[in-house]
């Protein structure tokens, strides 16, 4: 018995030792992907940000330098003297912010509709609503625009706003998460005599706050990164947007593209979203985990 004591004890250390070993080199191993997988999101931005601060003469030089030497904010200086970018900024943020906001008001809307009042076809309805969502944006971008400039609405703001106000993806974000909502406040709210927008103002919303915030973010980044939609209705520069400006920079004199213009204005048009996302990361986190669990 003590002979084979002795042989199971040593083979048990052993098993151990190789179980930890394979464990830390299973950690090692998803510490580096995780690593490279950071370096791969953030190398553009470093370029994006090193070509932004060198002039003209040391952006093709032979070996590249990823920090620049010497730093200059010309860029950013030709930049402001070539475009009026207090104009397309304020452009932007108020197609933006007035898309976002009614984005998340109509969804928000549409979703209680769909998620906590009973009516006939509502199923049926929110499945042929949901299925627009497998339709190309750029097949819609013809009939809108024929749309838009019958109403006479071309180079306005309406124009850039209006036609992404009803986002089925939106709806859907919200419903999901409504439907994981307890109904007891709801319940209660009906037996004391609450309508259906008290209810919705009041419970509903309060209660949906990571989820409209995820939505808010969702709206905003695509709102303001938005080119094509636009570059088709928006082409004076009164109205024009920051990524329609930035494209007319990509042919400079003798048709030589200016990359560190280009970038300068890519910086600026990158610090909004970064700022928004930031300071909406909590409830943006919490929104992604609690919306589309249930179906």
């Amino acid at each position: 018995m003590n002979t084979s004591r002795h042989l199971v004890l040593p083979i048990a250390a052993e098993a151990n030792a190789r179980a930890v070993s394979s464990r830390r080199w299973l950690r090692i191993g998803q510490y580096a992907v995780m690593v490279a997988l950071v370096v791969i999101m953030v190398v553009p931005f470093a370029v994006m940000l090193s070509t932004s601060l060198k002039t003209q003469q040391y952006i093709l030089q032979t070996p590249p330098q990823l920090i620049p030497n010497p730093a200059s904010l010309e860029s950013y200086v030709q930049l402001g003297e070539r475009v009026d970018l207090a104009r397309l900024m304020f452009n932007s943020a108020f197609v933006a912010l007035a898309s976002m906001v009614g984005q998340v008001l109509i969804g928000a809307m549409a979703a209680y509709a769909f998620a906590r009042m009973e009516w006939r076809g509502r199923d049926s309805v929110f499945v042929l609503y949901l299925a627009t969502l497998m339709v190309p944006s750029v097949v819609l971008v013809i009939p809108q625009f024929i749309v838009v400039r019958q109403l006479g609405w071309m180079n306005s703001y309406l124009a850039l706003i209006v036609p992404g106000l009803f986002n089925a993806f939106g709806t859907f974000l919200l419903r999901q998460h409504f439907l994981t909502l307890p109904k007891d406040f709801e319940e209660a709210a009906f037996i004391d005599g609450a309508n259906h927008f008290t209810i919705f103002s009041r419970i509903i919303l309060p209660l949906s706050q990571p989820a409209l915030a995820t939505l808010a973010v969702l709206s905003f980044m695509g709102s303001w990164n938005a080119y094509l939609w636009p570059l088709f209705v928006a082409r004076q520069e009164a109205v024009m947007t920051l990524p329609v400006a930035l494209a007319t920079l990509q042919s400079g004199p003798r048709s030589l593209t200016e990359w560190n213009l280009v970038m300068a204005g890519a910086v600026i048009t990158v610090l909004p979203i970064l700022a928004v996302y930031l300071l909406a990361q909590k409830w943006f986190v919490q929104g992604v985990v609690s919306s589309g669990i249930k179906g």
